[in-house]
């Protein structure tokens, strides 16, 4: 396989290009800068999705592309998150059957079926929403759409919904809950019996490489989506505290119902966006609720079709991640 990673330095790209990498397979990477993390014989292209002369010249001679690159987040300008989410998307797909490429992984979420309830063990067949509380969800819904209809007797695609990826490394989601926990703004919404899907790092990698080896045209797997997970929903707040309690810090004391955080977060969006205030505000209404509505999710097709199965359990997930945060850096 030769093998091309979009937003091969980040969190996922990064834990891809290694496995491929130790799979001896010929694999590169692309995004905005160089990355030293990376073995030395991984190839590193810079520049940006949204130069399809660009990616049609790096993507010659590849059979396959994992396209994890995205604008994140739940806070920023509506045409920062489609010019990349979706325009880029659509150059990525534009580059790979101008260029040949066989194969696209992509990387999506299950945020883009979410529109502000409860998902309990829901299955790939619920619809998107007709309305989404941020634009992430809704721009990663469009480029869900664009991959799955692009596949074809000339390119097979096929798009992954892993759920809140997490382990060592992690530069969002841990990181994020300790700062704010540090800076006593760590806050309960909701009763705290809300339970939703994480996904390990190693787990998160290894779903795209089983669906790359099931993948090709005409396979079972071609032209649908799939939800990964640890394989076990966990009670988010109860996670959180053991987290906190690992990482020798207080549980989570402070609360706030969800229908005052909602109320808050609409407001705050308002105020944000009227005074063009580019720092996320410290609440949102999709924050608010994926804080304290369920969503997890049936994840029998991805085992079905490709022989997904998670590879780490989260108790051992946790433990590395704890080992990893408490051994010494480098600098």
């Amino acid at each position: 396989m030769r093998a091309l990673v979009t937003g091969g330095g980040g969190f996922l790209g990064s834990g891809i290009a290694r496995a491929l990498h130790e799979n001896n397979h010929d694999v590169s990477i692309m995004g905005r800068h160089k990355y030293s993390h990376l073995p030395d014989d991984i190839k590193s292209f810079q520049g940006d999705i949204r130069d399809l002369d660009f990616l049609r010249k790096i993507f010659s001679g590849v059979d396959t592309v994992f396209h994890t690159t995205a604008f994140p987040g739940i806070w920023g300008r509506a045409e920062d998150f489609y010019s990349i989410n979706v325009e880029g998307t659509r150059n990525v797909l534009k580059a790979c059957l101008l260029s040949g490429v066989q194969k696209l992984i992509f990387t999506s979420s299950p945020s883009v079926i979410y529109g502000d309830s409860s998902l309990e063990g829901v299955d790939e067949s619920v619809p998107y929403p007709e309305n989404y509380l941020c634009e992430y969800p809704r721009t990663k819904a469009i480029a869900e759409k664009l991959v799955i209809e692009a596949n074809g007797v000339d390119l097979a695609t096929v798009a992954i919904r892993p759920h809140l990826i997490w382990g060592p490394g992690d530069p969002h989601l841990v990181p994020r809950i300790l700062a704010k926990a540090d800076k006593g703004r760590l806050m309960r919404v909701g009763q705290g019996k809300n339970q939703v899907d994480i996904i390990y790092i190693d787990n998160a990698v290894a779903a795209h490489l089983k669906a790359c080896d099931a993948l090709g045209v005409g396979k079972p797997l071609a032209g649908k989506v799939y939800f990964v997970s640890d394989g076990e929903p966990v009670k988010l707040w109860g996670w959180i505290n053991d987290l906190l309690k690992k990482t020798g810090r207080p549980p989570v004391s402070r609360s706030i119902s969800y229908k005052t955080a909602l109320k808050l977060g609409h407001f705050l969006e308002g105020v944000y966006g009227f005074c063009g205030i580019k720092k996320e505000p410290p609440m949102t209404r999709f924050m608010a609720s994926q804080l304290a509505t369920s969503h997890y999710f049936n994840i029998s097709r991805a085992k079905k079709d490709f022989g997904y199965e998670p590879v780490v359990s989260p108790e051992e997930g946790m433990n590395r991640l704890i080992q990893s945060l408490s051994a010494p850096q480098e600098y």
